[in-house]
């Protein structure tokens, strides 16, 4: 199948919408708001599968309780929602790991931070707890915390950042499998394709991500504003992706630096990759370079770009328009256009031995797959029954794998309300 393209239409700027009005964060409907504690003694338990909501004050580290077995891998995704308009500097983000009862940190803490034009944005970092093969850390059942502070905690103001955390739940393999990355892969970069776009609004939040498929999607964005877009990647698949924006129509000596980002995201919100551009008035573009097809043993890779395409299903694309382009060039809105491909045919899945929580989050393989569940199966195979095609058919297969997906959500929430976690 193609490439995942981004492209931003030629679009004059149309008085109306400001920077400082672009739309907020969508957080997740049911997620559950729960206190972020000071000290480990304090600390709220997370169960996985369900979304939590809460706040990061200042400099002090925020701390989360998780209760796991001894055989599952276990991820955190946690993402901070600094207020519009608040003045940040390069360097400002959070960082978030998993520690053990001993304080020892189970994975490195992950970090994200807004880079360098400094506009406010939804920053998406994720600690681990994974049972590695060879390694005697964190292998236990028992306690274990969720660490969340601000990347440059002595530039921390006391205004606090909204965050939504989302845990999930791996199970093993059904028997033991290789432990070693794979070593050549196509890493050409294949063309943008090319065909008439179809409106698709982004969404404002990973929980309202608008799902997109092969072909070209066009919608709208204002800096400031971040859009979220999600694409099924079954197992060994190849997701690709560049973001262009288009002229504004005049003439301007003005340049923003690292004005338009795209960043890619797995299916348990960790950034895989990202690509930037600057932007002076007239159209650019930025490619992220190609990742590996999805593969259970990329988790044994050194490199992130491969370590983090180790599951299969939904994917994220995540575009952000600075801030400052609406100071230069206008307030937009701005013309995008999102043209989507995935190379490669699904294959079955590492085959698990039991269900991810929520389930189905790792079941965008080909029919038959044993990803923890059912709900990316059937959107792949209602894509691949019209292959590429038209708008329309597309369409229909995207709102079948919502709605299917949506249903698995829903009996993960059900689950989850007649088990209290806290």
């Amino acid at each position: 199948m193609g490439a995942v393209t981004l492209c931003a239409a030629a679009a004059l700027a149309v008085p109306g919408a400001r920077a400082a009005d672009a739309p907020a964060y969508a957080f997740a409907a049911d997620a559950r708001a729960v206190p972020g504690a000071t000290g480990t003694a304090d600390a709220v338990r997370l169960a996985p599968g369900t979304t939590y909501r809460s706040t990061l004050s200042g400099a002090a580290r925020t701390y989360y309780r998780l209760e796991l077995d001894g055989a599952s891998n276990t991820y955190v995704s946690v993402t901070a929602v600094p207020r519009p308009g608040a003045a940040l500097d390069a360097g400002d983000g959070i960082r978030v790991s998993v520690q053990d009862a001993d304080g020892l940190s189970c994975s490195s803490f992950d970090s994200a931070t807004v880079g360098a034009t400094g506009s406010p944005r939804p920053l998406t970092a994720w600690g681990a707890r994974e049972i590695v093969a060879g390694r005697s850390l964190c292998r236990t059942a028992g306690t274990y915390y969720v660490v969340v502070e601000r990347a440059r905690p002595e530039s921390a103001s006391g205004q606090p950042w909204d965050l939504e955390l989302a845990p999930v739940s791996e199970p093993p393999l059904s028997r033991p499998g290789a432990t070693r990355a794979p070593g050549a892969w196509d890493s050409a970069t294949p063309a943008p394709p090319t065909g008439e776009a179809v409106d698709r609004p982004g969404g404002a939040g990973f929980a309202t991500a608008a799902p997109v498929g092969p072909g070209a999607w066009r919608g709208r964005i204002v800096p400031g504003q971040t859009l979220f877009y999600r694409v099924p990647v079954g197992w060994g698949q190849q997701p690709d992706a560049t973001v262009e924006i288009g002229s504004t129509g005049g003439r301007s000596a003005d340049y923003v630096g690292a004005a338009l980002s795209l960043t890619l995201h797995n299916p348990v919100r960790a950034e895989v990759e990202s690509a930037q551009t600057g932007y002076g008035g007239t159209q650019k573009s930025a490619a992220l370079a190609p990742v590996p097809p999805v593969a259970h043993v990329n988790r044994y890779a050194v490199s992130a770009p491969v370590n983090g395409m180790r599951f299969a299903g939904s994917y994220y694309l995540v575009v952000h328009l600075a801030a400052q382009v609406g100071e230069e060039f206008g307030d937009g809105p701005y013309g995008v256009v999102l043209r989507v491909g995935v190379r490669g045919t699904a294959r079955s899945g590492p085959g698990y031995a039991g269900e991810s929580v929520p389930r189905g989050i790792f079941g965008a393989g080909a029919p038959g797959a044993s990803g923890g569940g059912h709900g990316g199966d059937l959107g792949l195979r209602v894509l691949a029954a019209g292959g590429i095609g038209a708008g329309s058919a597309l369409l229909l297969g995207l709102a079948v794998w919502t709605v299917t997906a949506r249903r698995r959500d829903a009996a993960q929430i059900r689950a989850n309300a007649q088990n209290p976690t806290a």
